[in-house]
């Protein structure tokens, strides 16, 4: 059970980052750096889910 939980806590923040690239993104002088720092997490959470997905299956 602990484990559904970690695995919805993640989901939740992957989705808070694909909306705060999407925010940074929108503003006319964006961040280079910030967004690219943003994608980075955001994809190491979505591997993240993935491994963990796989063992709770």
């Amino acid at each position: 059970m602990a484990l559904v939980g970690h695995i919805r806590e993640l989901s939740d923040k992957h989705q808070r980052l694909q909306k705060l690239i999407d925010s940074e993104m929108n503003h006319s002088a964006w961040n280079d750096i910030q967004v690219a720092a943003l994608k980075k997490e955001k994809l190491r959470l979505k591997d993240e889910l993935e491994r963990l997905r796989a063992i709770a299956h």
